[in-house]
């Protein structure tokens, strides 16, 4: 594990380290059903993850002709509320996730989780999960606070990885992320990424302009031993 040329990794969650999209989709279907719409195929559910579950839901909705803002606003607080309460009934670490943190850790490589789900829930889901222990920190989209235009600093911006760089104490940190978001905020934070193409991935693998493209989790130590040390 000596070769490892980072001393510390972070992580997006949603289609990266857990498989969580049958949990995501079942609280987009209990906000939809809620308000007169059609629920949606669960396997559907990954082609609307990525910016969190605000834009997930404003997707799936748009997609069945929208509704007005404050009808918008009570059917999200809906979709948070149920998936509070169910948020790991199917959700799972992808294989190898385990035993590759583990390998990590051992090599003393630090690791942190950034991603645009609530704090509150990527804990959540991570601490019934068992792996909470594994992170420094998690930061999700709500914990950086919000900008001037009053949105949360969530990724694309690239406050959270640099947050969670300083957060590991890291002078060489890489992000592995599945999506836009993922890249675009790794770069603006000036760390190399690896996608994770079995993920949920909103473009082609190879076109979202990653440093190393990844088609397992076990695969990650490889890629990274393979990625520049200059960083």
């Amino acid at each position: 594990m000596s070769d490892i040329p980072f001393d510390a990794v972070g992580f997006d969650l949603d289609g990266t380290l857990l498989d969580t999209f049958r949990d995501l989709g079942a609280a987009v279907n209990h906000a939809l059903v809620l308000g007169g719409f059609s629920a949606v195929p669960l396997e559907t559910s990954k082609n609307l993850i990525g910016g969190g579950a605000k834009i997930m839901l404003a997707r799936a909705i748009e997609a069945q002709g929208g509704v007005p803002e404050a009808e918008f606003r009570r059917l999200y607080k809906a979709m948070l509320a149920h998936y509070e309460a169910h948020n790991a009934i199917h959700t799972v670490p992808y294989p190898g996730v385990r035993e590759t943190l583990a390998d990590l850790a051992a090599a003393g490589v630090r690791m942190a989780v950034v991603t645009n789900k609530f704090e509150a829930f990527a804990r959540s889901v991570l601490t019934q999960l068992d792996l909470i222990d594994a992170f420094e920190t998690v930061i999700g989209g709500d914990s950086m606070g919000k900008g001037d235009d009053g949105q949360f600093l969530a990724k694309p911006h690239p406050a959270p990885v640099i947050s969670a760089r300083a957060a590991c104490r890291a002078e060489r940190f890489v992000f592995i992320g599945d999506s836009t978001y993922d890249v675009r905020a790794a770069k603006a934070a000036g760390v190399p990424v690896v996608a994770a193409a079995y993920g949920y991935c909103d473009r082609p693998p190879h076109e979202l302009g990653a440093d190393a493209v990844i088609d397992s989790f076990d695969a990650l130590i490889p890629a990274l031993s393979g990625l520049s040390r200059t960083v």
